[in-house]
């Protein structure tokens, strides 16, 4: 089940030029099953979620993209923001409370060396981005992000290897042309958000580059 875990729409991501149900039909045509509505730092009510999905027929869920001191946050199951979720630890904190997920959102952004001056500047450079606090608290980190370069995705793939830990795949759509390039895998169908957390925590996915955007 193609499911893109990371979109964003106007106007409530401030930065956006979709209209959700822009989004939706595209993504559909695009061969994607579900979406997740993942604003910067700001909740859909659930009621306008559920509408959205009544009225497309289609599987869309709730989620957020928290900019938090150890960089953005993909956060599943949390309903409504608390100061302090800015630090990570404190994020994490709310999302067991939760019983949701984390992902860690285009990990390659202020981690991956722009000049360097041979191989050993971006090995440390991943050993560096390893370190990050964040990642103990999330179920996977984000290896394809559809607005990221090859050489961004190559970073974010390799430090995914580096630690042994399970990569998605999310759009990351603000506009037209970024839908349907990249989307996760999952190997069980799911039809709500409490079925994405479970997945997500046990690993059931993989993430995909589709590279195949519908023409705006």
């Amino acid at each position: 089940m193609l499911i893109d875990l990371h979109t964003h729409t106007k106007p409530l991501s401030w930065d956006s030029y979709l209209e959700p149900d822009d989004l939706i039909e595209r993504s559909k045509l695009a061969g994607l099953e579900g979406i997740c509505l993942s604003e910067h730092d700001y909740f859909w009510k659930p009621e306008d979620v559920a509408e959205l999905a009544k009225r497309h027929d289609y599987l869309v869920l709730p989620a957020i993209e928290i900019n938090t001191d150890d960089g953005h946050i993909l956060a599943y199951g949390l309903d409504k923001y608390v100061y302090g979720m800015h630090r990570s630890h404190e994020l994490a904190h709310h999302i067991q409370e939760m019983n949701g997920a984390m992902v860690a959102a285009h990990p390659y952004r202020r981690q991956m060396p722009w000049y360097m001056e041979d191989d050993r500047d971006y090995e440390e450079a991943l050993v560096r981005a390893s370190r990050n606090t964040a990642y103990q608290y999330c179920a996977a980190l984000e290896s394809i992000n559809g607005r990221g370069s090859s050489k961004e995705n190559e970073f974010s793939q390799r430090l995914v290897e580096l630690m042994g830990m399970r990569g998605t795949a999310g759009s990351d759509a603000h506009a037209r042309v970024d839908i349907g390039r990249c989307a996760t895998r999952f190997e069980r169908d799911i039809a709500s958000i409490e079925e994405l957390i479970e997945e997500l925590k046990a690993g059931r996915f993989e993430a995909v580059d589709l590279d195949m955007p519908v023409a705006v």
